[in-house]
């Protein structure tokens, strides 16, 4: 951990930083969630069997998959949930890369990097990102790249279109919205490749499927896929 300066602690007796989720002052060695949220946050626990865990199986017979976790449950309207809305929509790219960065050093101590040659992380369309400002998958992407040193490819695809949000859509409508909007670039840059694709969070898994079936085209790839968090369908 790197040392805290004297202008960091001033700065933060000035302008105090506030817990995403409960709302409580963070002290100057914390970054994003508290110690108390982070300790009580609902981890999934599914790198301790990360082929065959709730959110693995949703890729299963779909895409090439190889292992599949998330950090914690995501149910929306929760205090947890703050975590991706701050994220998402309320200008605030640097949750993305903290909580990379927590979710990759936790991850690290079970293997689950073992083997993977680079990190892909979901395209937001550009009407989108100009919209936000940044990709909050890209993001986490950095987060997680700090930790692992492994490289993220971020313009082997593309995604050409926004057909609005996932998040009031069943499970065939999301399946159905994102078919056909994902374009891979690089192929070269991908083939034989053991990708990590990150995803902000996974409901149905519709959006890592279609991304994954584009990449697949580059040839002999497989995929390992890692979000913060996952949502019971």
């Amino acid at each position: 951990m790197k040392p805290i300066s004297f202008w960091h602690r001033l700065l933060d007796l000035i302008s105090p930083r506030l817990c995403v989720v409960c709302g409580q002052r963070l002290t100057v060695s914390e970054e994003i969630i508290c110690s108390k949220c982070n300790l009580h946050l609902p981890r999934t626990g599914f790198q301790k069997d990360p082929y065959e865990n709730e959110m693995a199986k949703l890729f299963w017979h779909q895409i090439p998959i190889e292992r599949a976790t998330a950090l914690f449950y995501y149910e929306a309207h929760s205090e947890t949930a703050n975590i991706l809305y701050e994220l998402k929509y309320k200008n605030h790219p640097e949750i993305g890369e903290v909580m990379g960065r927590l979710m990759a050093r936790e991850l690290q101590t079970s293997g689950f990097f073992d083997g993977i040659d680079g990190i892909v992380p979901i395209p937001l369309a550009r009407k989108r990102q100009r919209q936000r400002g940044y990709n909050q998958s890209l993001e986490i992407a950095r987060g997680v790249s700090e930790i692992t040193g492994l490289p993220i490819f971020d313009k082997v695809a593309r995604r050409n279109a926004f057909e609005g949000s996932q998040t009031s859509k069943g499970r065939w409508e999301r399946n159905e919205n994102v078919e056909g909007v994902f374009e891979v670039k690089d192929i070269s840059a991908i083939q034989g490749k053991h990708l990590l694709i990150i995803d902000d969070v996974v409901t149905t898994g519709a959006t890592v499927i279609a991304c994954t079936k584009e990449l697949c085209k580059g040839g002999n790839v497989k995929v390992s896929v890692i979000s913060l968090g996952f949502a019971k369908s």
